[in-house]
C-alpha cells in the first residue's frame, strides 16, 4: 500500500475509534484506554474476518472498559467480523458472545461444555445482563465452572 494511502486508512480508523488527531503522538502519551483503541485500529485496518482477543480488556477501568467495549461491538457488528474472546470475566463473556465454551485447566485444555447465548443482536454489553437470559446462563456457567475447579482441586 502507498504510504498515502496507508495514513489515510490509519486516520480513518483512528476517527471512527474517537482518536482522531492522535496519529502523530507516541504510545507513551496515550491513555491505557487510547491504546486500547490504537491497537484495535491497526488490527481492523488489516481488514480481518476474523480477530482472537485474549483479556483484552483487562487492564482497563470501569467506565473506559465499558466505552471501550461499546466501540468495539458496534464496530465488529459494523464490520461483520467474527472474534474469538478469551476472558474469565463471566459478565463479559454473555454481554458480547453467541457461544461460550468452558475449557478444562491445563496445558492440553479441552472443551468441555458450550452454551448459546439467546440475547439477540444488536446487543448493549453493558445491557445484556439486563435480558432474562442472562442470570440463568451465568448461574449455570458459574457452577459449571466451579464444578470443574472443585474435580481440579480433588485431583491435586
Amino acid at each position: 500500500m502507498a504510504r498515502r494511502q496507508a495514513l489515510a486508512e490509519a486516520d480513518l480508523w483512528l476517527g471512527r475509534l474517537d482518536l482522531a488527531g492522535f496519529g502523530d503522538r507516541f504510545p507513551r502519551h496515550l491513555s491505557g484506554g487510547q491504546r486500547k483503541r490504537v491497537a484495535l485500529a491497526q488490527v481492523l485496518a488489516l481488514k480481518p474476518r476474523l480477530i482472537l482477543m485474549d483479556e483484552p480488556f483487562a487492564s482497563l477501568d470501569a467506565i473506559v472498559r465499558a466505552r471501550v467495549i461499546k466501540d468495539v461491538v458496534a464496530l465488529v457488528e459494523q464490520e461483520r467480523i467474527s472474534v474469538l474472546l478469551v476472558t474469565h470475566d463471566l459478565e463479559e463473556a454473555l454481554g458480547l458472545s453467541d457461544e461460550i465454551y468452558l475449557l478444562s485447566q491445563g496445558p492440553r485444555a479441552r472443551i468441555t461444555e458450550r452454551y448459546h447465548v439467546p440475547i439477540p443482536r444488536p446487543r448493549d454489553p453493558m445491557r445484556a445482563r439486563l435480558h432474562p437470559a442472562f442470570a440463568p446462563l451465568y448461574d449455570q456457567l458459574w457452577t459449571d465452572l466451579s464444578r470443574a475447579v472443585d474435580r481440579r482441586v480433588e485431583a491435586a
